[in-house]
């Protein structure tokens, strides 16, 4: 059975100072977390330290929000995996919507950030979703497949099973607009049977599929409750110990 992963995606939010009082409170709530449920924090690289320090005696794990697909080099303010990895981090989110449209993100370099996680024992939360314009005109199921497909490239079935995929309906990010259970669920089943394609029905099984498009405390148990969705990528409700612990709980009693 798959655990339920909640996620929260700080972005360009929370610098030391902010993250250690963020942090503070979300300790006080949710320091234990049910044995089902998997939790984690992106930090920005400046605040991951913080992160580590403060969640090192709870169930909450800490991730990054992006890293290089070279060891190292003269690469200006990039960080590698290898520095995430002796940072204590344990995933990285890979290829999220806002890489792609203002850093130049491609399919071919996910691909390689993919690649390079594993190495490090990273698990990689790839990114995967459609624009409004790319959903109304019925390309959003062919999208996702190039998307996901084009990540997996040259990735072993054993190396999958450690690979996490999040839904990010591009449309419902920072617009409060949010899918429906409903749209969600079909396309999250849609994202097994393309890696059931790729790999087995045995391996898209075992791979968590987050929906990363606007979930809060007021969606949550209705998105957490399809067969399908297997927890979320959180972006503006992890900023909020009270919102983000209480999406854990929802978590918990649904696990």
């Amino acid at each position: 059975m798959r655990r339920l992963l909640i996620a929260g995606n700080w972005k360009m939010n929370c610098g030391p100072y902010d993250a250690a009082e963020l942090l503070e409170g979300l300790k006080t709530k949710k320091a234990e977390v049910d044995e089902h449920v998997d939790v984690l924090v992106c930090p920005p690289f400046v605040s991951i330290g913080m992160a580590v320090k403060y969640l090192y005696d709870t169930d909450i794990q800490v991730g990054a929000q992006n890293l290089h697909f070279e060891e190292n080099g003269a690469f200006t303010g990039e960080i590698s995996g290898s520095m995430l990895a002796e940072s204590g981090c344990n995933y990285v989110i890979v290829g999220h919507s806002e890489r792609r449209q203002y850093f130049g993100e491609t399919d071919e370099s996910v691909n390689k950030r993919t690649q390079i996680a594993l190495e490090h024992k990273l698990a990689p939360i790839i990114c995967v979703g459609e624009s409004l314009e790319e959903r109304q005109k019925d390309e959003h199921f062919e999208l996702v497949k190039d998307q996901i497909t084009a990540a997996l490239k040259g990735i072993s079935e054993t190396n999958a099973l450690d690979v996490v995929i999040a839904y990010e309906p591009i449309w419902a990010i920072g617009t409060g607009e949010t899918a429906t259970p409903e749209q969600a669920q079909v396309m999250h089943e849609y994202i097994r049977t393309v890696i059931s394609d790729i790999y087995s029905n045995e391996t898209a099984e075992q791979i968590n599929i987050l929906y990363g498009g606007s979930m809060k405390p007021a969606n949550a148990h209705e998105l957490l409750s399809q067969p399908d969705v297997d927890g979320g990528l959180i972006g503006g409700a992890s900023l909020d110990a009270d919102s983000f612990s209480e999406i854990i709980t929802i978590a918990e009693e649904l696990s």
